[in-house]
């Protein structure tokens, strides 16, 4: 004979006591099916009036530290646009430019071409491998704390908060008739929206042209149609995502989360529920009298706070979520409850899934944030890093391209001698006019530059570029390969580049 004891994440068979009467054990599944048909019903009637998350506030150390990034992110991004960096007479003093227009992208002393794309690669792989190290420590703890959509959705959180009241108030609205206050709220609700959304998308363009200049375009009414069309497809991207996407974002449209089953690793410090600890659950007086008699009881009152606080509306207490984001507010809101009941923190905390065995089998847990996938991924990005690093110190502020002709790839003349024409550009990446010295080596042939017969050195303006039209002509030819080298006459830089002398 075996009595069903439910609870809200899982259903256990237990072995009923043996002077259990057969009337009351069926009296106990009866009640216990009650219990769940009811429950069941509600769930069904509450998905059906709401349908999507309404998370309610909470306070405590974590929120602390989330509210303080939030505040740190958003003065970042919002600022940035307007920092100066003096780069030159020549040169945008915008600290932080995507200038697509002339192809450059400028971030404080760096300055980066279309040519430098394996610099841009590079980053991207170091962002990548860090976020993976960052994932092997604490899980999703980007997606939490840090991440756009995560940080934007708080503050639309916070200023729905501030017009329509908590979580119960915010539910009764939904259920409530319109009214002229209740129409007023939604108006100043979706107005303050869509004026974070406004800023938000006027701000990500300003990096891309200069801002303070879009700023005194916008607002004398002079900004290009270009510049509104853009503000507005960011500002309803903002709106649309943060107002009402919120956790569709986190849970399906986002990638991060279909990657956490191949590289969630069981030793991450990650939100997780310490079922050995807070099982079985039960009322606080039941659990209080149970302890009296010298009964085991779980500290768990389930109470539903740490569902009611998540964001993405998931309850952590039936075991690792793809979706869970490691915000942490459900471990605040735990601690709150326990804090109340006088009972231990950490019911809900980060801790990894290994532990959470451990605990089960009431070993003493083990933390072991050095291990080799963690030293492997961090040397992997200081690597990366260090190289980037140098590629930046030590790369050239010119470049030299040759392209050969192509029709025809050479061109015999009347004295047996043969004559291949090239397209040779010279850039000047730096800020001052240069001037080149253009040479071959490796080929025994006579240089000619159309215009420039004097061979006088070639001036390049500061990031700018200049094309010059070149024939090699070899008296006794042969198929070889050529390097044209350009010398800077006033800092001694030497630009190469190869090519081939043909014969047919």
């Amino acid at each position: 004979m075996t009595v069903i004891d439910i609870d809200h994440s899982r259903t256990r068979a237990k072995a009923a006591p043996q002077e259990a009467a057969p009337q009351e054990a069926s009296l106990q599944r009866t009640d216990a099916d009650k219990a769940l048909r009811k429950r069941a019903d509600a769930n069904r009637v509450a998905a059906h009036r709401i349908s999507r998350v309404v998370p309610q506030s909470v306070s405590g150390r974590l929120r602390r530290i989330k509210w303080a990034i939030l505040l740190l992110t958003l003065s970042v991004y919002y600022i940035t646009p307007f920092l100066r960096w003096d780069r030159g007479p020549n040169a945008p003093d915008q600290a932080v430019l995507l200038d697509f227009a002339n192809g450059r992208l400028y971030a404080f002393f760096i300055e980066i071409w279309p040519q430098d794309l394996y610099i841009v690669t590079g980053l991207l792989i170091l962002a990548s491998v860090i976020l993976i190290l960052a994932n092997a420590l604490a899980g999703r703890i980007w997606c939490g704390f840090a991440c756009p959509q995560t940080v934007w959705t708080d503050l639309f959180l916070l200023v729905e908060r501030m017009i329509e009241g908590d979580r119960r108030q915010r539910l009764k609205n939904i259920e409530a008739p319109l009214s002229v206050a209740r129409v007023m709220q939604i108006g100043a609700k979706h107005t303050a929206w869509i004026l974070i959304s406004l800023f938000t998308g006027g701000t990500l363009i300003f990096y891309f042209t200069d801002a303070p200049s879009l700023v005194r375009a916008l607002a004398s009414g002079e900004a290009s149609v270009t510049a509104l069309t853009w503000i507005a497809v960011f500002a309803g991207t903002t709106y649309g995502l943060a107002g009402f996407a919120r956790e569709q974002v986190c849970t399906f449209m986002c990638p991060w989360p279909r990657l956490q089953g191949a590289i969630w690793d069981p030793e991450a410090f990650t939100v997780n529920y310490r079922d050995y600890r807070g099982e079985q659950r039960m009322s606080v007086k039941k659990a209080a009298d149970l302890r009296a008699r010298g009964e085991a009881a779980g500290d768990c009152v389930d109470c539903g706070l740490c569902v009611n606080v998540c964001p993405i509306g998931i309850d952590i207490r039936e075991g690792p979520n793809f979706a869970c984001i490691n915000c942490g507010l459900c471990v605040d809101a735990c601690d709150s409850v326990m804090a109340k009941l006088d009972r231990p923190r950490g019911l809900i905390d980060f801790e990894s899934w290994d532990n959470i065995e451990h605990g089960r089998r009431g070993e003493p847990p083990v933390t072991r944030l050095v291990r080799p996938k963690t030293v492997a991924l961090t040397a992997v990005a200081v690597g990366l890093a260090a190289a980037l690093a140098l590629l930046l110190a030590t790369r050239a502020t010119g470049a030299l391209a040759v392209l050969h002709d192509r029709d025809p790839l050479a061109i015999t003349l009347s004295d047996g001698s043969v004559r291949n024409a090239y397209t040779v550009k010279l850039l000047n990446k730096g800020q001052m006019t240069r001037h080149f010295t253009l040479a071959i080596q490796g080929i025994d042939a006579v240089m000619s530059i159309v215009g420039n017969d004097n061979g006088t050195p070639i001036a390049v303006e500061p990031d700018g570029s200049e094309s010059l039209r070149v024939t090699l002509t070899m008296a006794k030819p042969q198929e070889t390969s050529v390097v044209f080298i350009a010398r800077d006459e006033n800092g001694g830089t030497m630009l190469s580049a190869s090519d081939r002398f043909v014969v047919r």
